[in-house]
Formats: structure tokens, sequence, C-alpha cells
């Protein structure tokens, strides 16, 4: 049984997801915003992945992190290292809230995670799966130091899949 570590940078906390989480989370998940993660998801669906989200920290010793801003409290998203039978590799993914984008939160906690996951988690490898149309996860990936990868697999043949340096 592994625990859902918490991570701290500059701006952010990295934690594990809490109930109080999942009206925010629900919203984003059932609204046009999701397309690129394959959404909307029905509420059932919305609810299977929060919980997707949390359990793999027990089976498999990662999973999601709510990014909560240290100033305020808010939460501003999640981000998450993804594996299992959905997931050709180790995923790094994130989602940010409206109120959050464009402020360097997504990248500041996505590369505290991919440090914990290198370093603390020993994973060898780490890569990103992006809808093409997804600019905005795009820009990101590449700001992480992710290069393109044509011939990683991936289960869904549209995505393109970025791979990540380790740092």
């Amino acid at each position: 049984m592994y625990s859902i570590p918490t991570l701290e940078t500059e701006r952010v906390i990295l934690r594990a997801p809490k109930i109080e989480d999942w009206p925010e989370y629900s919203e984003l998940m059932m609204s046009e915003r999701s397309v690129f993660m394959g959404g909307p998801f029905s509420l059932a669906a919305a609810w299977g992945l929060f919980c997707h989200d949390v359990a793999q920290w027990a089976l498999m010793g990662f999973g999601a992190l709510m990014i909560e801003e240290r100033r305020s409290g808010q939460c501003l998203g999640q981000v998450g290292v993804n594996s299992g039978p959905l997931f050709p590799e180790y995923e790094l993914g994130w989602l940010i809230y409206s109120h959050a984008e464009g402020k360097g939160f997504a990248y500041e906690a996505a590369l505290a995670l991919k440090r914990w996951a290198y370093h603390e988690r020993k994973l060898e490898t780490l890569v990103s799966y992006v809808d093409p149309l997804n600019i905005r996860s795009r820009s990101l990936a590449e700001r992480l130091g992710a290069k393109l990868d044509a011939a990683a697999p991936r289960q869904d043949p549209t995505d393109l899949v970025y791979r990540h340096p380790f740092e």
C-alpha cells in the first residue's frame, strides 16, 4: 500500500483529492471543456474518473493530485500520473480550471509531479497523450521539455504522444 504524497512548490500545494473537490471537478468533466479528455462525461462517468484518480494510489503508487493555490487555498485543477490497462505507458496528465488558466499553475504542478515520478517512484519514462487540437496542452507539454514521439504506442490512434525528458 502506498501513501499519497503532498508536494509543494513556490505557489502551489499538490495534495490528495478530497470530496470537497468533487463539485468543481464534475462540473468540468461534464462540460464541453472536457472534450479533449474524451468528454463531456455523464455524472456517473465523471464520478468513476474521480474515483479512478484516487484508486490508482492504492493500486499502483501514483495517481492524481489536486493543485491548490498556496495563497488562497483555492483548488485550481489536477495533475496526475496514470497507468493501467487504459494507458500503454505511464502518462503525465493535467487539467486546469478556467479561473486558473494562463497563469503557469499547470506548468508548475506538472513539473513538480514529473520530478517526483522520476526521482521518488523511479519511473523510467513518462509521456503525455494529447489531442492534436488541444493547443494549450501541446504548448504545456513542449514547455515541460517533452518531444513528440510518433513511434510511441497509444490507445487512441489520433493522440499525439509527447515524451518527457528525465530531470
